[in-house]
């Protein structure tokens, strides 16, 4: 006769408690923890860039813009150019165009200021006679008691804004010196960004670094197809705003559909700021209900941008769908600032092919997304004595 052995209610502390723990309750902690701790370097992560934003921001324009030029670059070099001319003859032309098209708004801006200015004094003449002869009934000496007022204001803080203005010499020094490090790394992404990217490759394990080497070569793609999305939506912006201001008879009609297609590539700045100056140019000449309607007609481009174009060109060009494009730029601006707005999208559109890439079941064919050599794999481009690695097969990987 076998007795039943009789269990003690009170554990020893030296007895492994794991399991009278539920399952679903180790799984929730094992997830949470995990959670934590990925949330805890992603948060790391976002901290160095901002801190490192002086290098991180210049580095990230440097390839946009490079995404924007490589195709042209290449093409040069298919016709036997070589890459160091070809980086220069686009380069060099990239510049003049943007240098041409700054030139030509501030000279039409100037020739029209004289214009402007006289506008400008009739319509405050007339501000001024609708205070006193209209429903407000101001009187002369109240008009000016408010300028006096305002001339008050600036001297009293004349201080404030000697140290604003520092504050812009400022941080127009580092926007200078922003740019010519975005030039600089421009160059040498163009002219030998294969081999950087190549360089940055040997660090990943042989046995995948091919796999490895065509997923970014594909994210480098995608990022070329969101650089001519996001110009093709500024070229839509620019023509939308531009036959609106046509319409309502606003000068300098050019110049200001050449200020909006260069803005539109800062996202939410960029089209606040050029809308608002084509908004003021027809306050001063066409009054306050042509403004209005000037100010409608740029509102209603911007949401078509906002809600339309650039959910559905991007998503498009990029394999996202128009949800995460929207949610990507109000991320980015939440995290980034303008900065993140401008990076979030390119970012996600390379994460997004890279990955597609690396989970694809059968290895990509490098010829399919190089664009930036004729192929990754020429003799020329590598080392000498260097084995080019082969693409590994679905065998491969499972041996």
């Amino acid at each position: 006769m076998s007795h039943a052995r009789r269990e003690d209610p009170f554990l020893p502390e030296h007895e492994d408690v794991t399991g009278l723990i539920p399952r679903g309750l180790r799984i929730s902690a094992a997830l949470a923890w995990r959670f934590i701790v990925v949330v805890a370097a992603l948060y790391a992560v976002v901290w160095a860039i901002g801190y490192l934003s002086v290098v991180v921001i210049p580095l990230g324009i440097a390839l946009l813009v490079s995404a924007l030029l490589a195709p042209a670059v290449q093409k040069l070099v298919a016709v036997k150019f070589p890459r160091g001319l070809a980086t220069a003859v686009v380069l060099i032309a990239g510049l003049a165009v943007l240098a041409g098209l700054l030139t030509f708004v501030v000279t039409q801006f100037s020739s029209g200021l004289p214009q402007l200015q006289k506008q400008l004094n009739e319509s405050l003449g007339q501000i001024r006679d609708w205070l006193i002869n209209g429903p407000a009934h101001l009187r002369q000496e109240q008009i000016q008691d408010f300028i006096n007022q305002v001339f008050g204001f600036l001297q009293n803080n004349q201080a404030w804004l000697t140290d604003t203005a520092l504050t812009t010499a400022g941080t127009v020094g580092e926007i200078v010196t922003g740019f010519l490090l975005t030039l600089f790394i421009t160059i040498f992404f163009l002219s030998g960004g294969d081999g950087i990217w190549t360089f940055l490759v040997r660090g990943v394990p042989a046995r995948v670094r091919s796999r490895v080497d065509v997923a970014g070569r594909r994210g480098f793609a995608s990022l070329v197809s969101y650089v001519r999305a996001t110009a093709a939506v500024a070229v839509v912006d620019a023509l939308g705003i531009g036959i609106g201001l046509w319409i309502m008879r606003v000068p300098l009609v050019i110049p200001l559909a050449t200020l909006v297609f260069l803005g539109a590539f800062i996202p939410i700045i960029g089209a606040v700021i050029t809308g608002g100056v084509a908004v003021l140019i027809a306050l001063v000449t066409n009054g306050f209900i042509g403004a209005l309607i000037v100010l409608a007609i740029v509102i209603g481009v911007m949401q078509l941008e906002s809600h339309v174009l650039q959910p559905l060109l991007l998503g498009r060009a990029v394999k996202l769908h128009p949800l995460a494009v929207v949610l990507a730029i109000t991320g980015g601006l939440v995290v980034g600032g303008i900065a993140g707005a401008l990076m979030a999208v390119p970012i996600l559109a390379v994460l997004n092919a890279g990955i597609r890439s690396l989970l694809h079941e059968t290895a990509p064919d490098p010829a399919e997304v190089d664009v930036l050599e004729d192929q990754a794999a020429q003799p020329n481009d590598a080392e000498p004595g260097t084995p080019q690695a082969e693409v590994p097969t679905r065998g491969d990987d499972e041996k």
